[in-house]
């Protein structure tokens, strides 16, 4: 579920540490794809805790353009939303873009208008780190709903979404989205996550993770004029081990030295891209999730897909097919753990879960009039 800060380390633009393999050759370029960026300011935006921001604003990247059915309504947006410490530039990644966004992939960006928002808290959105340090209003996930929710319908002037699919943090994101707008979405394709309140070792790593930053004196409670290293070098550790594929790793690091080498560079080039206040609130941000009271009211067709080496969502877990019995049409995959496999951060690579896709595209497919 961190996704990606969890660094998730599988994803990343902006994010922390996370395993992708050096190739054994020389990579290709990577694809340069034509997005376009943009801000959208709400007025006085009023969180859940009843702390409200003047001006909220939600950056967002977008592929393709839109297209108006005979009402004039647009009928191909696609969402899709990153995990903690993400942002939606990472899903412009060759493992992710080159995968799905091509003439002929599953979203083709002829075809579909993908909409790539960087939720609060996160990349170039409104965020503690912009001044307001610990002060910044407390987000939780309803929050970051309710804000995309203004992005989509106010800002781009959206009244149904096509599809709405998430990593992580966004995969949780996309079940709160069934829950309380379950007519919005046309589909649903949550990415690496669990359907309950974030409790057991998932809340445990998550507040050492919190504490370990606090205990840092160069913290000074949130007003630091540099970054508390140590305390990030311990926030670093756990979102790399979180993040970790234990086969895949095994086959890119057999020998000793070059895994230490491999672990300690991970976690030095993680420490210096993370803003110590801003992981705080994104890691916290989980803490009021807990859509499973309420699964029966997700009744957009939807399909789930976890990985079998997932630190964080473990595979001996039971809830998913538990949450798939409430539901009224939705399917659950766990991909096989390979020495291929990313840990946490397969949900990013798109080769895994692309025909899943493809198919629930189809079987939500407008009928022919």
């Amino acid at each position: 579920m961190i996704a990606s800060l969890l660094l998730l380390a599988a994803q990343a633009a902006t994010p922390a540490p996370q395993p992708t393999p050096p190739p054994a050759s020389a990579p290709a370029p990577a694809r340069k794809w034509p997005a376009t960026e943009g801000d959208f300011s709400i007025r006085d935006f009023r969180f859940t805790s009843g702390e409200t921001l003047p001006d909220l604003t939600l950056h967002y990247t977008t592929l393709g353009k839109p297209h108006r059915d005979a009402r004039g309504q647009i009928d191909n947006a696609v969402m899709v939303l990153h995990g903690t410490g993400g942002t939606g530039q990472q899903f412009l990644s060759p493992q992710f873009a080159d995968q799905l966004y091509g003439p002929g992939q599953p979203l083709d960006i002829t075809r579909y208008w993908i909409i790539l928002p960087d939720n609060i808290g996160h990349g170039k959105s409104s965020k503690p780190s912009d001044g307001l340090h610990m002060r910044f209003p407390r987000y939780d996930y309803d929050d970051m709903v309710a804000a995309q929710y203004r992005l989509l319908t106010d800002g781009l002037g959206i009244r149904r979404m096509r599809l709405i699919m998430g990593t992580s943090m966004g995969c949780m994101h996309s079940l709160v989205w069934g829950e309380t707008h379950p007519d919005f979405a046309r589909a649903l394709m949550p990415l690496a996550c669990e359907p309950v309140e974030l409790a057991g070792l998932n809340r445990m790593w998550r507040q050492l993770l919190i504490d370990g930053i606090k205990a840092d004196p160069a913290w000074a409670g949130g007003d630091y004029t540099a970054q508390p290293v140590q305390g990030l070098r311990t926030a670093a550790t756990l979102l790399f081990v979180a993040g970790a594929a234990p086969v895949n790793f095994q086959k890119l690091y057999p020998d000793r030295d070059k895994a230490a080498a491999y672990a300690r560079e991970r976690v030095a080039k993680s420490i210096a891209q993370i803003d110590a206040n801003d992981l705080i609130y994104q890691v916290d941000a989980s803490r009021s999730y807990n859509p499973w009271p309420k699964l029966k009211a997700i009744t957009a067709p939807l399909t789930w897909v976890n990985s079998a080496d997932d630190f964080i969502n473990p595979r001996n877990l039971d809830y998913p097919v538990r949450a798939v019995a409430l539901m009224k049409d939705a399917t659950f995959r766990l991909i096989p753990e390979t020495d291929d496999t990313h840990g946490h951060g397969t949900h990013t690579w798109a080769v895994n879960w692309r025909d899943d896709l493809t198919a629930l595209l189809a079987r939500t497919e407008a009928p022919a009039k």
